[in-house]
């Protein structure tokens, strides 16, 4: 049988409308009025199975009795069965216990009321509301006291007929009271479950929001800062060949005219994940809207970046070894920043009379990444960078390249050389597979 769901058509069925709108208000009405059902409940009951008990009389048998009963008697029993019911959700097994007992009374007096209905009511909620441990005594109870009625019968019906309904009356009672308890159980669960999916849906969103700001700011980072000080080193150098070298100082603007496009177009690039709809001014240049559209950089534009280091007078070698060009996007972006950032910290701390050497190689399994450098003029060492708000006593340049480094399982070492200068090597592991790469980081964080 297929289960309903929000979306059958019987949930938009009038007639099942309006009980679920009934429900809906039966359960808000008991929520601030717990007492207000069972009253009614009690007083149904009364009325029901009581008042024929007064009105017919034994002549009818709806008082079954030996000895005469005066009706006060029989008001006094209908009121100890019913009274108990008041407290069926509340103390279940107490209530029972109560009814039952009562029963054993007018059991022993050999009188059998209408209001027994009474004992099925507190069995149906001892297996609703009660200690489940509670129902088989109580099942148990009423299964004698089903047999002594079924004895006991005086209307011409066999003993096993009668034993037979009564004992599906009692079944009943108890698979309804456990049926709507599971019911109620798995709902509770569901809740529960939708409860926890939906802080566990914004955590993840909260984690992922976090990493990809991490990731937007090493990115800034790597941009800005490399690209910054390529402009800086260049504006000083053209600034001081005014006046000697104006061909030169045309140069110099040129080549900060150039690197100023490209970084506001991996500018652009970058930030474009942070809106739904990249749109630029009126007015913007092609070849911005271009450098937009332009891929992610790799090893192949590693030529044209120690080209524009070079510009600015440090002296640059590129190597590379292996086939680092055919490694996928991910894996040349990441070589290509950790390459940048290091030629970034090259310009900015070992100025630009300083000779680095860039080299890249590559294997089946690994990849070194390894960028020497002189250092200043003169051949003094550089020290090394402790920015005030550095992790450990790091910058973020060599935070950042060791956080790229580990999404491939790699490391990242730098420090000064012994001969002087400082050195940088990589090694990433390009064999890794992406989930391997993802709880790598994961644990590195």
């Amino acid at each position: 049988m297929t289960p309903l769901t929000p979306e059958d058509p019987l949930w938009g069925h009038p007639p099942i409308a309006r009980l679920l709108h009934a429900g809906r208000r039966l359960r808000r009405a008991d929520r601030q009025r717990p007492w207000l059902l069972d009253t009614a409940l009690v007083l149904a009951a009364l009325l029901t199975f009581g008042l024929p008990d007064l009105l017919v009389g034994g002549s009818h048998g709806s008082v079954i009795r030996t000895a005469a009963i005066p009706p006060y008697g029989i008001v006094a029993l209908q009121l100890g069965l019913m009274l108990p019911l008041l407290w069926r959700r509340r103390a279940p097994s107490a209530a029972f216990a109560a009814v039952f007992g009562v029963y054993l009374v007018e059991t022993a007096l050999d009188i059998s009321l209408h209001s027994n209905v009474a004992l099925l009511i507190a069995l149906y909620s001892l297996a609703r509301h009660g200690r489940l441990k509670h129902l088989g005594f109580a099942c148990a109870a009423v299964l004698a006291a089903i047999v002594l009625a079924a004895v006991r019968v005086t209307i011409p019906l066999s003993p096993l007929v009668a034993l037979f309904f009564l004992c599906s009356a009692a079944t009943a009672a108890v698979a309804s009271g456990l049926g709507i308890r599971l019911c109620w159980a798995y709902l509770l669960g569901l809740k529960d479950r939708a409860a926890r999916l939906e802080v566990e849906r914004d955590q993840r969103s909260r984690l992922a929001t976090a990493a990809e700001r991490a990731r937007i700011a090493r990115e800034m980072h790597d941009i800005v800062g490399h690209n910054l000080s390529v402009i800086i080193t260049l504006a000083d150098g053209g600034a001081h060949a005014a006046a000697t070298a104006p061909e030169w100082s045309r140069q110099a603007l040129q080549l900060i005219a150039g690197t100023s496009r490209q970084a506001l177009g991996e500018l652009r690039r970058t930030l474009a994940v942070l809106r739904e709809d990249t749109e630029y001014a009126d007015g913007a240049a092609d070849e911005e809207g271009a450098a937009d559209l332009s891929p992610q950089p790799g090893i192949a534009d590693l030529d044209a970046l120690c080209e524009r280091v070079r510009a600015a007078g440090p002296q640059v070698t590129y190597r590379s070894a292996g086939r680092p060009d055919a490694l996928d996007a991910g894996v040349q972006l990441t070589v290509y920043r950790i390459a940048q950032e290091a030629l970034t910290n090259t310009l900015k701390h070992a100025g630009t009379d300083t000779r680095a050497r860039l080299t890249i190689t590559a294997d089946d399994a690994e990849l070194h990444i390894r960028l020497d450098d002189t250092g200043p003029a003169g051949g003094l060492q550089r020290p090394t960078p402790r920015p005030p708000d550095g992790p450990s006593g790091e910058g973020h340049g060599i935070a950042g390249m060791r956080e790229r480094a580990a999404l491939y399982g790699g490391t990242v070492t730098a420090g000064p050389r012994p001969g002087g200068g400082w050195g940088v090597h990589a090694v990433l592991h390009t064999a890794v597979a992406p989930a391997s790469r993802l709880s790598r980081t994961a644990e590195a964080s």
